[in-house]
């Protein structure tokens, strides 16, 4: 099964998808989706997520960065947008 398809499987299931990118329309600590079953999108290192990953996702979330840092890597950019989560649900 390709990824697309799946995401799509978890939205009909009742799961939001996000997906990580450095263009994002929400900014991460505006997020207000962190109480539901969520899907976090991580695209590869260097292209981010693919055309079809990105429309498939129900919103894209970017990451606020100081203007000296050109990106994150995909491990470090999935660990602060879990941790944000997590802060987000315990709140």
């Amino acid at each position: 099964m390709n990824l697309t398809r799946q995401l799509k499987a978890y939205q009909q299931a009742g799961c939001m998808v996000i997906g990580l990118a450095a263009d994002g329309e929400v900014s991460l600590p505006d997020l207000d989706l962190a109480d539901g079953p969520l899907v976090v999108v991580v695209g590869s290192e260097g292209d981010g997520l693919s055309r079809l990953v990105a429309e498939t996702c129900d919103l894209l979330v970017s990451i606020p960065m100081s203007s000296t840092l050109e990106s994150l890597n995909a491990g470090v950019a999935a660990s602060v947008a879990l941790y944000s989560i997590a802060q987000k649900r315990v709140q």
